[in-house]
């Protein structure tokens, strides 16, 4: 049986609960939180990031936070929080179900990088 791409987000949005841009600064204030961008490259430098994000296209996620990988990207800790985003919150939602699936218990998506910025979040060029 095929899947949609609606059902899906559908799935993903149901297993990543969504965090309003208050409660990410806060956890990254306490330095619980690692905070991942999988926008791609060249949106990343139209806009900025997150300040502190990581930067990890969505297409090359699963080599940075598999610890096997010798693309492995350290600050992917199953012991943090991980707030992923993109530029609207359907890539990060998607993002976020395969670090769930990879064993990653605390992932929250944060949804779109305006949402960040709008709420004054700090952003690095």
């Amino acid at each position: 049986m095929p899947t949609t791409v609606k059902e899906m987000l559908a799935a993903a949005r149901a297993a990543v609960p969504m965090i309003a841009p208050e409660e990410a600064a806060a956890l990254i204030a306490q330095g619980k939180a690692v905070v991942v961008d999988v926008r791609d490259g060249t949106e990343v430098q139209a806009s900025g990031k997150v300040k502190g994000a990581r930067h990890v296209p969505r297409g090359l996620l699963e080599f940075r936070a598999d610890p096997e990988s010798p693309m492995h990207d350290p600050s992917f800790q199953k012991d943090k929080t991980l707030i992923v985003y993109c530029a609207s919150g359907g890539r990060s939602a998607l993002a976020g179900k395969t670090l769930k699936d990879m064993g990653y218990a605390d992932v929250r998506n944060l949804g779109g990088f305006q949402d960040w910025v709008t709420s004054s979040g700090a952003v690095e060029k």
